[in-house]
């Protein structure tokens, strides 16, 4: 009972939010560089996702590493083509994939071919890339600091804005010579967002697929998500004094297990208690899952979407006090992030479900509201009643359901 408490506890508890004391910012002087496939550089390939989990379906798979501007080297994989060499002609449309909190790129292939929206792509035409943002396992490297570096910790969903983000945008335009189609799953939403909202990347991407978006979360529904937000402003920051947030290490575990005692949560459904009710989850799928992830954060970057959860904007990391925020923003509140300035010419999909207790339905609602001068006709929402969170990326019905649409869109757009 132990055991099967304990493994709950690490499943997708990434919506725990406790508080840490941020060491200040510092730039690092390095130039975002495109390394090629290691196919083609020489020397054994990385063991990244696909010897793990996508060549050994019979479809070939690149791996690639792409520096970011703050030093960050991080892991993107490309399945270039259905199985045998299958699915459409020489110049595949390009899509990337990119996942949510605390898991990794791992999460797209964890269904079997017919199942897996990259897989599914790959079969049907596209020139599917996934990419691995800073702190997850293939994604651990830095030019200057080791992941043992508290330093290297140092950021939040702002910086995979600025950094990771444009940087495997980056990275799949140059290599493909085309603008690439955008899938986003949770925090995948919300770091696309934000970058439209600032018009950046934009001019690289064709459209936007928007699973389970978390723009917004001050409704959102998951007991334990909402006790640890809540928590913000705690004595956590001297208890749990950690700038590297991982599930799997046990000052981790225990804190999760304490809260969990102390809130009368039941985290031997922590699946649910934290997502909703998934429909459609294939038992098998969620013991891969659990082999698999959760990853390691920054819990910097947890803090910050515990600001997102208290203040109900979307804005910049709050520094909690009004000079320091004038130091790195130079006005006394972090800026927010105006949705309403996405372009409204950019094709954009959104699919969301009526189960879900993170991309709650007024949430999702609101987000909806700051795209209500969206092109009609480049808006397309998707909502699917019986849908929970996890749903969207290991549903077994979500082929039919979700992943169908989102070919038939980008189909629509060529």
């Amino acid at each position: 009972m132990e055991l099967k408490m304990l493994r709950n506890l690490i499943i997708l508890c990434f919506f725990s939010l406790p508080i840490i004391t941020i060491l200040p910012y510092q730039a690092f002087a390095s130039s975002r560089g495109v390394s090629l496939p290691h196919e083609f550089r020489g020397g054994a390939p990385l063991a990244g996702a696909c010897s793990a989990a996508i060549s050994v379906h019979g479809y070939k798979c690149q791996e690639f590493e792409v520096t970011t501007d703050d030093g960050y080297i991080l892991s993107v994989q490309r399945i270039p083509e259905g199985r045998g060499g299958g699915g459409g002609g020489p110049n595949r449309p390009p899509v990337l994939l990119q996942h949510g909190v605390l898991v990794d790129g791992m999460t797209w292939v964890m269904n079997s071919p017919e199942e897996s929206l990259a897989m599914i792509l790959a079969d049907n035409g596209f020139d599917v890339w996934i990419s691995n943002i800073r702190g997850t396992r293939f994604s651990r490297r830095h030019l200057l600091l080791d992941p043992s570096n508290p330093e290297y910790w140092n950021w939040t969903w702002d910086d995979l804005v600025t950094h990771d983000l444009p940087s495997v945008i980056e990275l799949v335009f140059k290599q493909t010579g085309q603008k690439v189609h955008y899938v986003g799953h949770s925090m995948g939403t919300l770091i696309a967002l934000a970058s439209f909202s600032q018009g950046k990347q934009v001019d690289k991407v064709k459209s936007a697929v928007l699973l389970s978006p978390i723009a917004y979360l001050s409704h959102m529904t998951t007991a334990l998500g909402v006790l640890t937000a809540r928590a913000f402003v705690g004595e956590i920051t001297t208890i749990f004094g950690l700038a590297e947030f991982n599930p799997k290490e046990e000052p981790v575990a225990n804190f999760l297990k304490a809260m969990c005692a102390s809130s009368g949560i039941d985290c031997y459904d922590l699946m649910t208690a934290v997502t909703g009710k998934n429909c459609c989850l294939n038992a098998s799928t969620v013991e891969l899952f659990l082999k698999n992830e959760p990853q390691s954060t920054a819990t910097k970057n947890l803090v910050h979407l515990a600001q997102t959860v208290r203040d109900g904007t979307l804005s910049k990391y709050d520094y909690g006090n009004a000079n320091f925020n004038m130091l790195h923003y130079g006005q006394s509140k972090p800026p927010v992030y105006d949705l309403a300035k996405i372009p409204h010419d950019l094709p954009i999909f959104i699919s969301y479900g009526g189960q879900d207790s993170l991309a709650d339905v007024k949430d999702v609602a609101t987000l909806l509201d700051s795209l209500k001068l969206h092109d009609v006709e480049k808006l397309h929402v998707q909502y699917i009643k019986d849908f929970a969170h996890a749903d969207f990326i290991m549903g077994v019905t979500a082929k039919d359901i979700v992943y169908n649409q989102i070919i038939a869109f980008f189909r629509n757009l060529h």
